[in-house]
């Protein structure tokens, strides 16, 4: 056991004045102006990427609603991503170091959830959890950016949650504003060390067509984030579905399953819709994505149900948006032109966007940030164990 006047594995400690790669020093600050020709003759790095096609190095807010299952979700990913294994049990990851601020939580049920997650697993050592960290402006920024000089080419870090650690708003700001300086700090370290940094925060009570709107806050939370997941219930077999939408991430919707006895999410086959409408509903919207414009009779026999429920069920699901009809009574899924035919299927795993193409004479750098550098702190470090 730890003693108590010594830090464990559960606890960030201040330390030595922080030297931050890529950080201004006297008389070179960072650049952030370039003719056409100097911009163009620049090859920066590939985007790196925590799970590929999904969570992009950078500042991420993951937003859903109490009990939804955001910090499953998330200590099932770090772990992933901390051993090198699969994120959402379909998407390979490449490993390296994770932090994890587990920040609701007590090291016991820490412990209880990993053991229900892990399984049969040993326990990742590039994994570093704690479930304290003082806010962002009085301490936090600097502590974490000791854990990711120390933890050279970490892939990761998780706040859970963002409020925890967001501080006082500054007096005298908008709500708009102070969201958005609250967001700085966070983004600081994600562009300077070339990491995923994960807030996880809340929505709205009242819900909303655009997922991006029910998300706790102004928008200076959305504007200042890189990249913004929302987690939400389904009412069909499906228990979640993630909307993904991003400065490098395709936009896109994912239909999740949760594992109650593992602890862990799932990615389901399809898109959201088949997961989430009735079985025959879903059997329709299937067979129209593959065979836009058909009637029902055609429809019924390809899928083995009668006419006469298809030809009903065709008709309930365009009253609800979920079908489009023409004036021959021949159906097709929203987006999808009359007269033409879709093959396109939704993959199980999300590709991941091409890096922009550059000129060859290069030299490679990581991406800038006009945000002033984290400051020192106090020489009261304790070795790190």
């Amino acid at each position: 056991m730890n003693s108590p006047n010594r830090p464990s594995h559960l606890q960030l400690v201040s330390g030595d004045a922080v030297n931050v790669p890529g950080a201004p020093v006297a008389g070179q600050p960072f650049r952030t102006s370039w003719t056409a020709d100097e911009l163009m003759a620049i090859t920066f790095p590939e985007v790196r990427w925590a799970v590929p096609g999904i969570l992009a190095e950078g500042l991420t807010l993951f937003a859903g609603p109490p009990k939804v299952g955001k910090s499953w979700l998330s200590l099932g990913t770090a772990i992933a991503v901390a051993a090198g294994g699969k994120a959402l049990e379909s998407i390979p990851v490449d490993p390296g170091p994770v932090l994890y601020l587990a920040l609701e939580d007590t090291p016991r049920r820490l412990q209880s959830r990993m053991r229900k997650i892990l399984g049969n697993q040993a326990a990742p050592r590039n994994l570093t959890l704690a479930t304290s960290c003082p806010p962002l402006p009085n301490g936090g920024q600097e502590a974490i950016a000791r854990w990711l000089e120390r933890n050279v080419g970490a892939r990761m870090v998780v706040i859970d949650v963002f409020a925890k650690v967001r501080g006082t708003t500054p007096p005298g700001l908008s709500a708009y504003d102070a969201d958005y300086a609250a967001m700085g700090r966070a983004k600081l370290l994600a562009d300077t060390f070339g990491v995923a940094v994960v807030l996880v925060h809340h929505v709205r009570k009242m819900g909303s067509d655009d997922f991006l709107a029910e998300v706790s806050g102004t928008n200076g939370l959305a504007g200042a984030a890189d990249e913004t997941l929302v987690l939400k219930r389904a009412r069909g077999t499906a228990d979640g579905v993630l909307h993904v939408t991003g400065r490098d991430v395709e936009e896109a919707e994912y239909a999740l399953s949760f594992q109650p006895a593992a602890g862990v999410w799932h990615l389901l086959d399809g898109p959201p819709e088949d997961h989430t409408l009735g079985e025959t509903r879903a059997a329709i919207a299937r067979f129209l994505r593959s065979n836009p414009n058909s009637p029902p009779k055609e429809i019924a026999e390809a899928i083995g149900m009668s006419r006469d429920t298809v030809k009903r069920t065709c008709a309930r699901m365009a009253a609800d948006s979920q079908l489009c009809v023409d004036a021959a009574g021949r159906y097709r899924l929203p987006g999808t032109a009359e007269g033409t035919q879709s093959t396109g299927t939704v993959p199980t795993v999300p590709a991941v966007p091409k890096p922009l193409s550059t000129s060859e004479n290069a030299t490679i750098l990581r991406g800038q940030s006009a945000l002033p550098g984290v400051p020192a702190v106090p020489d009261k470090e304790h070795p790190h164990p």
